[in-house]
């Protein structure tokens, strides 16, 4: 099942020579005994189980392009991974329009790296290389059903369930360990011709962090990768937590956030605070917005617009962490190919305002 962006989605594309074509899906994995917590999660999230594998316990969980993979053979690389990581994602897969072999001989050629766990452990049977914190990355084939061969459709199951609305993998964060950042940078360059399209530094009271924000060529497939040097700050939390570096988040795209969101929160599913002063002030920092600014409010949703025009919005909420130290954004962006990063600041600034009405400062 592929999804593709809707036509009014602004994307920067350049030149493509893997044929990447968006991501396919992310997969996950938990200690014995823990695995019921993340087909509840996903339920909760408007996702619905579509396929079994035929010989082992992995289920294909899906919401229109959204596809999510439970893990729980204890026989293979994800349960190895979750031993060392606690409940993680094991692995991502990204869709390519040339051969599959093809994509890995060039990759490999180019610095990329085999993952040497027996071959038959993977969730798919494609060409993977070392991901991000040593998880696959899956190299899967834009045509046909990747999943046909080793997969069967689940009885009576919608196979395009519309779910809460999601549609794609919009993004996947990186947490790094500092210094690591070109590292990371470099080898999505030189595996699959990303490119750097935002850098942020953003600093808060105590702590801060850096993002660059990595895409391909497609203008779809988005890694932004985050460090930071300070051993308190969120990302380093995120390392000791998960024991090691990995997926921090994974940004599903909406075409309604306010129906989406809803949605989730009476399935259950928890979401970030914001205070009430960030609202207050969203007019003056993007006039003429024309969002329902109450209905922002009731839902938590955040703001953000392009410094330029602030004409190209983008909104956003982050869930609270939900699997380890894993959590999930929803976004939908209107004209705006950035994260958010005005939200960074103006959430600081809303906090200490929030201070200042209670006395602290």
């Amino acid at each position: 099942m592929n999804a593709q962006p809707n036509p009014g989605m602004q994307v920067t594309t350049f030149e493509n020579p893997m044929g990447i074509d968006g991501f396919e899906f992310v997969e996950f994995a938990a200690p014995a005994g823990r695995a019921p917590e993340l087909h509840a999660l996903f339920k909760r999230m408007g996702f619905s189980a579509v396929l079994k594998h035929k010989t082992r316990a992995i289920t294909v969980y899906r919401q229109n392009g959204v596809n999510l993979l439970v893990n729980e053979d204890p026989d293979s690389f994800a349960a190895d991974f979750a031993a060392k990581h606690g409940p993680s994602a094991c692995g991502f897969a990204i869709r390519f329009s040339r051969p599959v072999a093809d994509v890995e001989a060039a990759v490999l050629a180019n610095g990329g790296e085999a993952v040497t766990h027996k071959p038959d452990s993977r969730a798919l049977e494609v060409p993977v290389v070392k991901g991000i914190g040593d998880c696959m990355l899956y190299l899967v084939p834009r045509a046909g059903d990747a999943y046909a061969a080793d997969y069967a459709p689940i009885p009576g199951a919608d196979p395009n369930p519309k779910g809460y609305g999601l549609t794609f993998i919009d993004h996947l964060t990186h947490n790094l360990h500092f210094g690591n950042m070109q590292q990371w940078s470099d080898y999505y360059e030189k595996l699959f011709n990303f490119r750097e399209i935002r850098y942020f530094d953003i600093k808060g009271a105590k702590t801060g962090l850096v993002s660059k924000a990595m895409t391909a060529p497609d203008g779809i497939v988005r890694i932004p990768l985050n460090e930071s040097n300070d051993p308190k700050s969120q990302i380093n939390e995120y390392l000791d937590a998960y024991h090691g570096e990995g997926i921090q988040h994974i940004a599903c795209f909406t075409d309604d956030i306010y129906a989406t969101v809803e949605a989730m929160r009476a399935a259950g599913v928890e979401f970030l605070d914001t205070p009430d002063t960030y609202f207050e002030v969203v007019d003056l920092r993007i006039p003429n917005h024309g969002e329902d600014v109450p209905r922002l409010a009731r839902n938590k949703i955040l703001i953000d617009a392009d410094q330029e025009t602030k004409k190209r919005l983008l909104l956003q909420i982050f869930t609270q962490n939900a699997i380890g130290p894993i959590f999930f954004e929803i976004i939908q962006r209107k004209g705006n190919e950035g994260f958010g990063e005005g939200n960074f600041q103006a959430l600081f600034e809303s906090i200490e305002r929030d201070q200042i009405k209670r006395g602290v400062l």
